[in-house]
């Protein structure tokens, strides 16, 4: 049995949500993280997980499927029971999310509305459902995107959404700050990993573009971001709350 603390990571198979969730066991902290579709990737991160001493497990999930929520909370009920000796976990971590690039006049309402539900429906019912096994002192890290701050064309739909999700997160630390919990807001920048096809990491251009708009002269790596969510579920930043993290490199300034 363990007495760690425990994070709830959606998206946690790989790229951002990956480096989150082992970056989380570095700091002594378990991890049920979720896949969509990658079974063998998130049984890999689980195997990495408990090579570093910390119990792990993986669960299926939707996010763009806010019906499923309540059958998943109970699968989340018995696998911290099962495998945690656990009746709540400390720490939620919205990340898992799609791509979607289309020019403002020529976005679809089916693309929109995709949109909403990966990226608002989802983290807005996702955390609501899991108020009852967050344990009161615990944290809410939810993920959005410097595009909430600067604009590049085509990402009018999903950078609505993550502006949504930045909003929302102080209605969260405010409502749910009787229970002791705080809620943050990650913001990456461009980060080279396989999200958008890979579009960052594998295009030359693209990633000279980011580059060259970008004050430390890189792309970001999934390593730079997974590391500030692991420090906000961290005492040391318990003072932290409904804030904007924005972890850019300097991105646009």
């Amino acid at each position: 049995m363990s007495t760690n603390k425990i994070a709830l990571v959606t998206g946690g198979s790989r790229g951002l949500g990956k480096s989150m969730a082992l970056n989380l066991a570095h700091k002594g902290i378990d991890v049920l993280l979720t896949y969509r579709s990658q079974r063998a990737e998130a049984d890999a991160v689980v195997a990495e997980i408990r090579a570093l001493g910390c119990l792990a497990a993986a669960l299926p999930l939707d996010v763009a499927n806010a019906a499923s929520f309540d059958a998943f909370f109970e699968q989340v009920k018995t696998t911290l029971q099962r495998d945690f000796q656990a009746e709540r976990f400390q720490f939620l971590i919205n990340n898992a999310g799609t791509a979607l690039h289309a020019d403002f006049a020529d976005t679809t309402e089916a693309q929109f509305d995709e949109m909403v539900n990966v990226h608002l429906k989802g983290p807005f019912f996702l955390t609501q459902k899991a108020l009852p096994l967050l344990e009161d002192g615990g944290r809410i890290i939810n993920i959005s995107s410097g595009l909430a701050r600067f604009s590049y064309n085509g990402s009018s739909a999903y950078a609505a959404m993550k502006g949504a999700i930045e909003v929302l997160t102080r209605y969260q630390a405010k409502e749910l700050g009787a229970r002791g919990i705080a809620a943050n807001v990650v913001a990456p920048g461009a980060i080279a990993t396989d999200f958008s096809g890979g579009m960052v990491r594998d295009n030359p251009q693209v990633n000279a573009t980011i580059a060259g708009a970008t004050a430390l002269g890189r792309v970001g790596l999934p390593d730079d971001i997974g590391p500030i969510v692991a420090f906000l579920c961290t005492d040391e930043a318990r003072w932290i709350n409904a804030q904007r993290i924005e972890a850019s490199g300097g991105m646009n300034v």
